[in-house]
Order: C-alpha cells, then structure tokens, then sequence
C-alpha cells in the first residue's frame, strides 16, 4: 500500500473494511494507481441527454461495452454509468476496472426549473455486478433538494453497512440559484460541503468561476480576503471546504471543447491541490486511439 494511499484511507476511520477496501481498489487502479489522483470515464449521458446527442460524433460509443473497453484501456480508475450500460458488459469485463452504478438520473424530455433525477438503480444492484462503489446526484438549490439528501442518506447508510463508496455528484442547480451561479466559487464550495455533510467519501463538482453569488457569502470572502483570483486558486478553497481537504474532490470535465482548454483546466485542478477529474464527453466522444491519448495526457499532467 502507498503511503498516500494509506493517508487518505485514514481520514475514513468510521468505515468498515469492506468500504475501505473499495475506496483502495480505486486508488490502486489504472495508470494513476498508488498516487491518490483519480481519472474516472463517466457515461451517463445517454440517459441524460439521448443517444444521438452523446453518441452520434463517435457511434462505436452506442455500444456500451466500447466504454468498458475505452476505461481499461486508458487505465482510468474507474467506470461510471447507469443499471443498463453496465448490465450490458459487466460480466465481460468482470474484475478488471472498478465501476460505480449511477443510482439516480434525469432525462431532457422534460425539462422545469427544479430538477429531481429518478432513482434508478439500487445497493443490491450494485453488488449484484461487482462495483466498488454507488454514484448519486444531488442538486443543492433546487426546491426538491431535501428529497434528495434524504434519498442520498438512506443509500449512503446502506451502501457503507454493505461495503461499498459513495461518489456524490453536487451540482448546484434549480431555482435557488442563477445561470452563472451554478459555478459560483461560492455556491461550488457549499456544494462540495454538502456532498461530505452527507457522507460522501468522494465528490464530483464542476470547476468554478470567480463569480460570488451569495450576498452574504461575498461579504465573508471580500473580507477574509479569500483567494479566488484563479482556477488553482478556486480549486483550492473547494478542496479546504471538503472537511480541510480530507475528503477526495474530483472535477467535471463538462461540455467538448478544445484540448488545449482542457488541458489548462487539469493543471489548474493539479496545482489547485484537486484529487483528479471525471471526464466523459470530452474523451468518449473522441475516436478511440485519440480517446486513449487524451486521458493519458490528463493522466500525465496528475502523475506530475
């Protein structure tokens, strides 16, 4: 066992051994296996945005045993994706890369200001096909986001009593907050405090902005002269609000665009003291051997 392995298992004392050795089986996976640095390939998006949205520029990705096969090849820590994908090649590929059932999810047929995703998938499942861990959204300033802390609590309990991680998606969305402030370097570290509250051994956020949305939040930071000048400066202070930077905080990777772009966010996320990142479209939707070099360029860039 690395010893950065064994520091960051330390700060998860009240788990039982089942939980702590999942959360070991993560950080010893892939290419960044013993570093505590994480690269997760997340395909959710067919359920979330439909199959020609997400599929279409790359359609190998239709298929979801190409995403099983698109992890390990890169050697990502992990794979996350809803019940069906990964019904669909789990026993195939049994063993060789950690996964992570997506317990909740929403579509875009409808669409309303508050969003609520569906629960989907359940604990038992998620043993019935091997994962090392559950993966849940929640949506802190929609009107239903007391809906999901409790769903989250009741999963969390029973997946730590069974052994498994919690990875929680904290994506500040709904009618508590504006467009811009969904990222808000703010709202982004009340989020990422919320997912931990909860129970959360690893959080997924999106990288934030400098914009405070909170009135009485920007007071505090405008007076404690918190440092949000930059992305590695914003990072940092998502990181310090995840319990002091003990709990794992991982990045999106969000919307395609450009590889240079992404590849300045990823330093700043490194350099920012992040844990890694969770890239899906933006590596999925790339041919396959272009795919492979891209995650092994954001890989290189955490490996230092």
């Amino acid at each position: 066992m690395k010893n950065r392995v064994s520091e960051i298992l330390s700060w998860y004392g009240s788990d039982n051994p089942g939980t702590l050795a999942n959360l070991a089986r993560l950080m010893n996976s892939g290419r960044l296996a013993g570093t505590g640095k994480f690269v997760i390939l997340p395909v959710d998006q067919g359920f979330e945005h439909g199959p020609a949205r997400s599929f279409a520029i790359n359609p190998a990705g239709y298929d979801p045993r190409y995403h099983f096969e698109l992890a390990l090849a890169a050697g990502c820590n992990a794979y996350a994706a809803p019940l069906g994908f990964l019904e669909a090649g789990a026993a195939d590929f049994a063993g060789q890369v950690p996964l992570i059932l997506k317990l909740n999810n929403s579509d875009s047929l409808y669409s309303g200001s508050d969003p609520c995703p569906a629960i989907t998938g359940s604990v038992d499942e998620a043993l019935r096909l091997g994962c090392a861990a559950i993966g849940f959204t929640i949506y802190p300033a929609s009107s239903e986001r007391n809906r999901m802390y409790a769903q989250i609590r009741e999963l969390t309990e029973e997946a730590k009593r069974k052994g498994l991680a919690v990875v929680v998606w904290s994506y500040p969305r709904g009618s508590g907050v504006s467009k811009e402030g969904e990222t808000a370097i703010d709202v982004a570290a009340y989020a990422a405090q919320i997912a931990c509250q909860l129970g959360a051994h690893i959080v997924k956020v999106k990288p934030p902005t400098a914009h405070l949305e909170q009135a009485a939040a920007k007071k505090v930071y405008e007076k404690q002269g918190i440092k949000i000048d930059t992305l590695a400066d914003r990072i940092r202070h998502v990181v310090q609000s995840a319990f002091g930077g003990r709990r794992i905080v991982i990045f999106s990777g969000g919307e395609a665009k450009e590889t240079n772009a992404i590849m300045d966010e990823i330093r700043a996320i490194n350099d920012g003291g992040g844990f890694g990142s969770i890239i899906g479209r933006n590596s999925f939707q790339r041919p396959r051997e272009e795919a492979i070099k891209f995650l092994h360029s954001v890989m290189d860039i955490y490996a230092g």
